[in-house]
């Protein structure tokens, strides 16, 4: 090896105390409880639920499974029609009618009570964002809201 200007060690240097790799010594296993203590039993996962909702297309209030839709169901919240093109499963704005079924006539207004006989309820699956666990408190006010966090 030559004589260096910086006796500084580099990627060249094979040999040398700095380039002696050292084993770490392995840590011995932990020692396990017997098959049925508390630190083997797996935590139950707090997983929210889901469902399945229909939303009126006009305000988005959701519709109670209970209402059947028929010609003259109407949403409880604006009083919207619930039979109409865009509450159906088929209404599509880029298909030929606005409808992913073959139909043979455009149906022009697509908010309001129509016969169609293609027509299935579009339904989303949501998660449950209410606790199902107790009663739900809900606050009068966001001030009351506000001051339950900081209660003593």
């Amino acid at each position: 090896m030559s004589e260096r200007k910086y006796r500084q060690g580099g990627y060249q240097d094979s040999s040398g105390p700095e380039r002696e790799r050292t084993q770490k010594p392995k840590p011995a296993p932990k020692e396990r409880g017997p098959r049925g203590s508390s630190r083997d039993v797996p935590r139950r996962m707090q997983m929210p639920g889901f469902q399945e909702l229909l939303r009126c297309a006009m305000c988005g209030a959701v519709v109670p499974n209970s209402v059947e839709i028929t010609e003259g169901s109407q949403c409880p919240k604006c009083s919207a029609d619930l039979r109409c093109c865009k509450n159906c499963r088929h209404f599509d704005t880029g298909a030929q009618f606005e409808c992913t079924e073959p139909i043979l006539k455009r149906i022009t207004k697509k908010d309001i009570r129509n016969e169609c006989t293609y027509f299935v309820a579009r339904t989303s699956i949501e998660r449950e964002t209410h606790d199902s666990g107790g009663p739900a408190i809900r606050p009068s006010s966001a001030r009351s809201a506000f001051d339950n966090l900081f209660k003593k």
